[in-house]
């Protein structure tokens, strides 16, 4: 985030009431040769790890350094503390501590001028562990006492407005049209231009629910978000999410440098990600075998009867997806007169149970061959389920679902094995040139007017 003229990067001339967060920087070039092609990041070359899926900043602005310092952090991203520090001092000139304490900062003054929250709430939700750390830092930068910058007199606003930056090109119609076509009825919709769902976060024992709406910016390399201001205490959780799901902090350049002539028809086209795992996963588990229409009708059954009624400005914004303890613990009879078949309803409470108790977690940043194997060995879940949330709910970047309907025919290729060999060449970002496989058969199906692939 860069306002009030001050951002972690030295010499930043942002105008004083934007409010947006930056793409993450370029990476540096790596030496030549054939293991170096997913090393084109500040990240090493693993599998797990490569460009566009591990650039810590927002990770640090929602908070990690408070669960387990730097060095925890960068165990998870797979490098050093001492190349974490490296490259921030590189990109901003600034430490990682730093630069987490002007974004934390930022957001903190934007929550004091714009809500009704207390001090100590805003510390909290800003990620500060200490109010008496977050008094004093904000003395020391500001020369202000938090407390002087509450709006008098006024109400607190309804909303909060954030800038998400990207890097172009960034056809927003395509992954707006793929999201669209999956809305989940009563928690998601696309109304023209402008993506909007229901939220639930949790942090500790408390839930946090509200609604949120996105769009592009005419004319800008950014998309406009628009939280409930219910989403004060966990903004910064929820930024992380919308740069996650809209794929923000991907590298074009390096991905069509890889993808070749595959990537020429839609330079920048972005992976679709998840806000939620777990909603994601049911979502995926009830498409297995059935028509994207058909499983978009089902997974609005299941947020009506188990998810929490919501009230918001939109009539198509009813209710907020259920937790996966809710589905783990609900009548599985019930399940099934919502038009479920049994084999379905078993995998969805399984799911449902592994992620309630911890033993799965769909979210960036977990382990992706463990979390593979663990999502394998849940009933009614196969390799296509498996890559898929690979692809959406990890953001993992060389997701590739070989046996997908989509990719075979877009590849004229009937064996998942050939289709896999040949995408060998597009390591590590396989997961885009599924993407590029659908939308080809997506713009065929077009010119046809026949309409596209779906999962």
């Amino acid at each position: 985030m860069c306002t009030a003229g001050r951002c972690a990067r030295p010499g930043c001339r942002a105008g004083k009431t934007a409010v947006s967060t930056p793409a993450p920087p370029p990476p540096r070039r790596p030496a030549t040769g054939p293991a170096c092609v997913a090393a084109r990041s500040w990240l090493p070359a693993t599998p797990a790890w490569t460009p566009g899926a591990g650039w810590p900043g927002p990770r640090l602005e929602a908070g990690p350094l408070d669960e387990g310092g730097l060095a925890a952090l960068a165990t998870e991203l797979g490098v050093t503390d001492r190349h974490l520090r490296r490259v921030f001092q590189d990109q901003f000139g600034v430490t990682p501590v730093a630069y987490a304490q002007t974004q934390r900062l930022l957001l903190a003054k934007r929550l004091l001028t714009d809500t009704r929250m207390t001090v100590t709430e805003v510390a909290l939700a800003a990620g500060f562990g200490s109010l008496r750390r977050f008094n004093a830092l904000f003395q020391q930068r500001y020369r202000l006492k938090p407390s002087s910058l509450r709006r008098r007199p006024g109400r607190a606003a309804d909303t909060l407005g954030f800038l998400l930056a990207y890097r172009p090109p960034y056809p927003w119609a395509p992954l707006a049209d793929f999201l669209g076509q999956r809305a989940i009825a009563g928690v998601e919709e696309l109304n023209g231009d402008v993506y909007r769902r229901t939220v639930v976060l949790r942090r500790g024992e408390r839930l946090y629910r509200g609604w949120l709406a996105v769009t592009p910016v005419a004319g800008k390399d950014q998309l406009r978000v628009i939280l409930s201001a219910s989403l004060a205490a966990v903004v910064p959780e929820a930024l992380t999410r919308l740069r996650r799901l809209f794929d923000l902090d991907c590298q074009p350049a390096e991905v069509a440098e890889a993808l070749g002539e595959l990537a020429a028809a839609r330079p920048g086209l972005r992976v679709p990600g998840a806000f939620d795992g777990f909603e994601a996963a049911v979502r995926a588990v009830l498409g297995q075998q059935i028509t994207v229409r058909a499983a978009q009708t089902l997974a609005g059954r299941v947020a009506s009867h188990l998810g929490e009624p919501l009230e918001t400005p939109f009539p198509a914004l009813t209710h907020t997806f259920p937790e996966a303890a809710t589905v783990a613990d609900s009548d599985p009879e019930a399940l099934g007169k919502l038009g479920i078949l049994r084999a379905r309803v078993g995998a969805i409470q399984a799911l449902a149970r592994a992620c309630a108790d911890g033993h799965l977690v769909l979210a960036p940043g977990a382990p992706v061959d463990a979390t593979l194997e663990r999502l394998r060995a849940l009933p009614g879940i196969g390799d296509w389920t498996a890559q898929y949330l690979a692809l959406r709910a990890l953001s993992w970047p060389d997701a590739f679902p070989a046996a997908d309907y989509g990719v075979l025919k877009a590849l004229g290729e009937r064996s998942p094995a050939r289709a896999r060999r040949r995408a060998e060449a597009w390591r590590p970002w396989r997961a885009y040139a599924v993407l590029h496989l659908w939308q080809r058969l997506a713009d065929q199906s077009a010119s046809q007017a026949a309409g596209g692939p779906g999962r």
